[in-house]
């Protein structure tokens, strides 16, 4: 597929946020009114097993799971997938730790979940949607990539890193060849090749069908540099990119240069920081604006620069539709509107070492709560060369004791927290624990502090109200652009 007058761009990309917010409902809403909704990748086995451990309610995993292309595949997944309620208090079950070398259970799980949520986004329309993962979180990869296109992915957008590997890895995968990655290794001598994560669709088919449709492919990049490298080298096609800056929620790239921090502790940008878009417009692939440009304004001085629209996440994280739990979103949205609200960078929250932007507000029910350290669901482990030579997984969020073992700092666990936990407490999956369950962590961008501007007397919205609000100012002929 390639970029032609029959396959419009969109002028709004719903930003793919958190694990679980950016759900398969939001982008399904979004979808449907010609803009490209997008599901977030992150967790979706642990999140589609807690959701049939809550029993499922509307049949909805059971419907996806029933249109699933490979039910053979499933064999040996019965005790997640069978729908039934937890009992009050009991803590969800919990899947094997991601290895260099997948589990089979583990695998299957990850590609029957992005196809499931992918599935669900798409059905009852003929919008776009597309899937958002972090590069930095590498074993599922390969295999949420290709559940996600086995249910028609449109796009699959990717941050947190450098995804030169990815455009070869969906050429493969489009034609159910094996695909892989390398996976990046701490401590890995110079000259030594690291190992490769390897996901081979062929396995799974009796007889291989015909190629997939391969999605478009826009990297997440917040330097022009990046930009320039995965345009000009990446393995495969780049088909456009999306251009985040620092106001951006969730991770965002550090500071270029040495880090200088604020009297509160949050990192200096500077000039270094800011993409040059005459240069990026050089390269010959649309673009779009994210961080800071969800309001009409944001839209029209984007298209001014040569943009083919913006991302906008903040917004759409509160609305109705979203994933994020509902009495966190009501609690946060109330002292918003009267621009009581705080988001804060901070340095060290996330185990990936990468800035994190919090939500603080009066009434958080999360303040002041001792959070356990643990690291029971691995997403954003880092792998590193243990003395044996082998490869093995640490978190600088997991109990100090065991992080040092395994040769980590214990400078780099100061102010560390299990994120993975935390932000599925967000979406309202908090695992349930001896202390009671799992505290939420809510990121936002910046624009939640003037979210007024959007909310004037409402207190509860719908996507679709986001895209009014949005679009108002583009006229007819632009939305269908």
């Amino acid at each position: 597929m390639t970029w032609n007058e029959e396959t419009p761009l969109p002028l709004i990309i719903q930003g793919g946020m958190g694990a679980g917010i950016s759900n398969w409902r939001l982008a399904g809403a979004v979808a449907r009114r010609g803009q490209l909704g997008v599901v977030s990748g992150v967790g979706l086995d642990t999140i589609l097993v807690r959701r049939i451990a809550d029993g499922d309610p509307g049949g909805f995993m059971r419907l996806a799971t029933a249109q699933f292309p490979l039910p053979h595949a499933l064999e040996g997944l019965e005790r997640y997938l069978r729908p039934r309620r937890r009992e009050r208090g009991a803590p969800y079950p919990t899947l094997p730790m991601f290895r260099v070398k997948g589990s089979a259970t583990r695998q299957k799980l990850t590609m029957l979940a992005a196809f499931v949520e992918v599935y669900l986004a798409k059905a009852g329309h003929g919008g776009q949607v597309g899937i958002n993962l972090l590069t930095k979180i590498q074993p599922p990869t390969l295999a949420t990539l290709y559940g996600a296109m086995l249910a028609g992915v449109d796009y699959v957008l990717m941050g947190a890193g450098i995804p030169r590997e990815i455009p070869g890895a969906l050429d493969r995968l489009a034609r159910h060849e094996a695909a892989e990655l390398r996976l990046e290794v701490t401590g890995l001598p110079a000259g030594v090749e690291p190992p490769m994560l390897r996901f081979d669709p062929g396995a799974y088919w009796e007889r291989v069908p015909a190629a997939l449709r391969r999605p478009r492919f826009l990297p997440i990049v917040a330097s022009t540099l990046l930009a320039t490298v995965l345009v000009r080298k990446a393995t495969g096609r780049v088909d456009g990119l999306v251009i985040e800056g620092p106001t951006a929620g969730g991770h965002n790239a550090p500071p270029r240069g040495e880090l200088r921090v604020d009297a509160r502790g949050e990192p200096i940008y500077g000039e270094r920081d800011v993409v040059n878009l005459e240069k990026v417009s050089e390269l010959g692939v649309p673009f779009w604006l994210a961080g800071g440009v969800g309001s009409p304004r944001g839209l029209r001085a984007a298209r001014a620069a040569g943009a083919a629209g913006i991302q906008v996440g903040t917004l759409f994280a509160y609305c109705e539709e979203s994933g994020l739990a509902e009495d966190l979103k009501h609690s946060i949205l109330e002292p918003a509107a009267r621009g009581a609200v705080r988001v804060r960078t901070d340095m060290r929250a996330s185990p990936t070492g990468y800035p994190f932007k919090i939500v603080e507000w009066e009434g958080d029910p999360s303040a002041g709560f001792e959070r356990e350290r643990v690291c029971d669901l691995g997403y954003l482990r880092e792998a590193y060369l243990s003395p044996s030579g082998s490869v093995a997984f640490r978190c600088a969020g997991e109990p100090e004791e065991s992080y040092l073992k395994k040769g980590g700092r214990l400078e780099d666990t100061v102010g560390r927290r299990c994120l993975c936990n935390a932000l599925l407490a967000t979406a309202g999956y908090p695992q349930h624990r001896a202390a009671g369950d799992e505290p939420a962590l809510v990121t936002s961008g910046d624009d939640l502090v003037r979210i007024g501007e959007f909310l004037g007397d409402r207190r509860r919205y719908h996507a679709e109200e986001v895209l009014d609000y949005l679009l108002g100012g583009e006229g007819e002929e632009a939305r269908s652009m």
